[in-house]
């Protein structure tokens, strides 16, 4: 029986700005190393079922590849696969699915759905269309689009007003890590590609729904974490103008110190405990102290090199004895540690940085000042 052409969508841009949900069928290998938000890995082959294919391809041709394939992912193995995609399908209905380059795949499992009686769109020119429209907005953007850069030192709280604001675009929380040498998160970062893809998005949507106005974020480095922003993006920040937010001295380790320390503490004690019971609690419970002690050496480890190995071996031995004494002083003692960090080393090197760009600073003030200003109508 023949039917219609099934539907093919290319209309990148609202499919992105809509989250839409979508259905990755490449292999697993090729998902980890770069995905969409929205979408959920369900394979048609699985990695070696690929790898075959692959080999036969290139030695045999696309027919005989072909033939393989089929002859891969047949009977029950291809009855759970369209059965994955089915229950997909049946809770987001305005789903679309795609592949690497919107080929074989992407059309063999749209017509495996048909066959099911359940109509599914594919995504034309697959993965490599949508990453490349992506890359694509983020140079023009660069080109075209409008910054502003919230800067201000460590424990300012500037991530909290990027997430207060409508047209802000958070950073860190895309490539999950708070910037810092003690901002590792407990899970691990993104893969890059899924970093520069939500980064984008988040610009694409933010423009989408504030037209014209100047789209504020955080003044990071070139690199938060392990992730790198687009070489555009960050030559595009540094060139921008910046508010500068002021927060006094004391109020800014309580800041670190709830975030880095109690927070930190409190996470890595879940992260370590959730799945066990009974005496695997306890054992949980240990592997986290021991964890959390690790997280705060390291940390401190990695900005030896700028702090000095004096000072660092000083700040190392405060920071033993917070470890030491921290159930009997509710971690108190942990303040002092960052206390010294703070002035000898993150200070510093803001007031440095900071200096190299003074002529871009168009704003000054403490929080609610920053507040006002960026709400102000000559901001837009």
């Amino acid at each position: 029986m023949n039917r219609p052409p099934l539907p093919l969508v290319n209309h990148y841009r609202e499919l992105l700005i809509a989250d839409t949900p979508m259905i990755d069928v490449r292999a697993p290998i090729e998902f980890a190393s770069g995905a969409l938000p929205s979408a959920v890995n369900l394979p048609l082959m699985s990695n070696e079922e690929r790898h075959r294919v692959g080999i036969c391809y290139k030695e045999q041709g696309q027919a005989a590849a072909i033939k393989l394939g089929h002859s891969l992912v047949t009977g029950a193995l291809k009855d759970q696969r369209i059965d994955a995609w089915r229950a997909f399908m049946a809770e987001n209905p305005s789903a679309v699915l795609y592949c690497a380059r919107g080929g074989l795949r992407s059309q063999l499992s749209q017509d495996w759905l048909a066959d099911a009686g359940i109509i599914c769109p594919k995504v034309e020119g697959g993965f490599k269309s949508l990453r490349g429209f992506l890359l694509n907005y983020i140079n023009d953007f660069c080109t075209q689009g409008q910054l502003l850069i919230l800067s201000g030192m460590t424990g300012t709280s500037k991530t909290d007003i990027i997430r207060q604001l409508p047209n802000a675009v958070d950073l860190e929380g895309a490539a999950n890590h708070k910037g810092s040498s003690f901002g590792r998160p407990l899970d691990g970062q993104p893969a890059q590609i899924d970093f520069e893809n939500r980064v984008a998005i988040d610009l694409l949507r933010v423009e989408a729904q504030h037209p014209h106005r100047t789209v504020v974020l955080e003044d990071e480095s070139r690199s938060i974490g392990g992730r790198h922003l687009p070489p555009c993006l960050a030559d595009k920040m540094a060139q921008s103008p910046r508010v500068v937010i002021e927060v006094p001295f004391a109020e800014r380790i309580e800041k670190l110190w709830q975030e880095y320390v109690v927070e930190r503490h409190q996470q890595t004690l879940a992260f370590y405990s959730a799945s066990g019971e009974g005496s695997e609690i306890a054992e949980g419970s240990e592997r986290a102290e021991h964890a959390f002690a690790q997280y705060l050496i390291d940390s401190l480890m990695r900005v030896q090199k700028r702090l000095g190995g004096q000072r660092t071996k000083e700040i190392l031995a405060l920071m033993e004895a917070a470890i030491a004494r921290q159930a009997e002083d509710k971690f108190a003692s942990h303040r002092d540690w960052l206390t010294a960090l703070t002035q000898d080393y993150y200070d510093p090197m803001y007031i440095y940085q900071l200096e190299k760009r003074k002529e871009r600073v168009v704003f000054r003030g403490d929080r609610s000042a920053v507040m006002e200003w960026l709400a102000s109508a000559d901001n837009r």
